[in-house]
């Protein structure tokens, strides 16, 4: 159990507000769609806003979105997403697994999928809004 807890610590503290903040901002501003909550993971969690926004930014390329019913039809939203992603060029290595946001077991690995939807969409010339995140680097004194 401690190595568990060691592995979810690490995790945990390789997430960076900031990037999630971007993120939001992004799909926010991609989508039209202010998050219903303050929390990042749990705005995300069923699926449903990266849905839209991949059919933002490829129209027609998610089918249907599920609003409603149990988890497992929630849930299915995430795969769509991950398939669109994925057909929109999307590495494997960058798209993150669905216990990732549906459990919150990675979220920072959601947020890195969505900096590579973002890099994509600038390559595929998409005419919106552009996720507005500066990297920062270590300084040295």
């Amino acid at each position: 159990m401690a190595l568990d807890r060691a592995v979810k610590d690490k995790i945990h503290f390789k997430q960076d507000p900031e990037q999630d903040k971007a993120v939001q901002e992004w799909i926010e501003a991609v989508t039209g769609e202010k998050f219903s909550t303050d929390d990042y993971a749990e705005a995300l969690h069923d699926g449903i806003l990266l849905c839209k926004l991949m059919n933002k930014l490829k129209p027609g390329s998610v089918a249907k979105i599920h609003t409603s019913g149990g988890p497992m039809k929630l849930r299915e939203n995430i795969g769509v997403f991950q398939n669109a992603a994925r057909a929109y060029g999307v590495s494997e290595s960058e798209v993150f697994q669905a216990v990732d946001l549906f459990d919150k077991k990675n979220i920072q690995q959601v947020t890195l999928c969505v900096f590579a939807l973002n890099r994509l969409a600038q390559k595929q010339n998409f005419s919106g809004p552009k996720l507005n995140y500066q990297t920062k680097l270590p300084t040295y004194d």
